[in-house]
């Protein structure tokens, strides 16, 4: 039997990776393989994954939809399949096209003469923010005619009217496609023994993942313990240049897991640890945002600080 492949896409913050946790502990018992993709040099989620005992494989720096990783995926994914595994997840990037999955399994069965059984692409939809998100960005849309199941997510954060407006955009996008309403990403797992792919299988097109078009991303580290509400106030400042911040840090609290996306902040309590403190970030203005940062770090906690490419 071929191992099952799935494409979990959705925009940064929307909830990939809690999702893919839950469906990891859904399957226990068996062989599973993982790919994540991150646009900064240092993923901050596959360490939480890893948790899980999956071996994951991180693809960094970039979409792999793009031409600057699609070779690497592709051989990241031929190598998944000499594994003999039951079930493959790729968890792509935040700002990632999905157009050009077609091509690259095509590529795959090109370098091992076989492929996978691809089960269909699972799109989160953060429902605070998608509706303005989707207006400024091609790639939303296509994540979402791409995908064969849509959870618009974080409900709880929602009213019923924006709910309504989700689903009537998201149709209008795919108007054939399945959606759930999630909090936390919690849906019924059924779809992994459903076919979920028959009657959209759409023509691929070339993904609007570029090297020209690809983000800045950076990261900031720092040794010792800082305030929280200083780290807030830095954060608040930055926040509107930055498609996504997150990272860990080293509390006055004990360490926490800092996510960013809009204006929404948050930081909460985690078992991960690593030697310093680090946060990523996706730039919305290239390189002027290293400026920013480094304004907004001094005034507001002014502790030495490292930043890298």
């Amino acid at each position: 039997m071929k191992t099952k492949l799935y494409l979990l896409s959705g925009f940064l913050g929307s909830g990939k990776t809690t999702f893919l946790q839950k469906v990891l502990n859904e399957i226990e018992g068996k062989k599973i393989g993982v790919i994540q993709n991150e646009f900064g040099k240092i993923s901050i989620d596959g360490p939480v994954v890893e948790k899980n005992g999956v071996s994951v494989v991180e693809l960094n720096r970039g979409s792999v939809f793009c031409s600057c990783l699609k070779l690497t995926f592709v051989e990241a994914l031929a190598e998944m399949l000499d594994r003999k595994l039951d079930y493959v997840f790729v968890e792509s990037s935040g700002l990632a096209d999905p157009s050009n999955i077609g091509e690259i399994l095509e590529g795959v069965e090109i370098v091992r003469e076989t492929g996978f059984d691809y089960a269909g692409s699972i799109c989160l939809v953060d429902a605070l923010h998608f509706l303005e998100q989707e207006e400024e960005m091609e790639m939303l849309r296509r994540q979402v005619y791409y995908s064969n199941i849509v959870i618009i997510n974080k409900l709880d954060l929602v009213k019923t009217q924006r709910l309504a407006a989700i689903r009537e955009k998201v149709a209008s996008i795919h108007p054939t496609v399945q959606i759930f309403e999630a909090r936390f990403g919690e849906i019924p797992f059924e779809f992994l023994d459903q076919d979920i792919i028959s009657g959209h299988e759409p023509e691929g097109q070339e993904t609007t993942n570029t090297k020209e078009n690809k983000p800045k991303t950076l990261s900031l580290s720092w040794e010792g313990k800082v305030s929280a509400d200083k780290l807030e106030k830095f954060l608040t400042r930055v926040a509107p240049e930055a498609y996504r911040i997150k990272g860990f840090g080293y509390f006055e609290k004990g360490p926490l897991k800092v996510d960013v996306v809009n204006k929404k902040i948050d930081m909460v309590e985690t078992l991960y640890e690593e030697e310093l403190s680090t946060l990523v970030f996706i730039s919305k203005v290239g390189i002027q945002i290293i400026r920013s940062i480094d304004t907004a770090w001094k005034e507001e906690v002014g502790i030495p600080m490292k930043m890298k490419n």
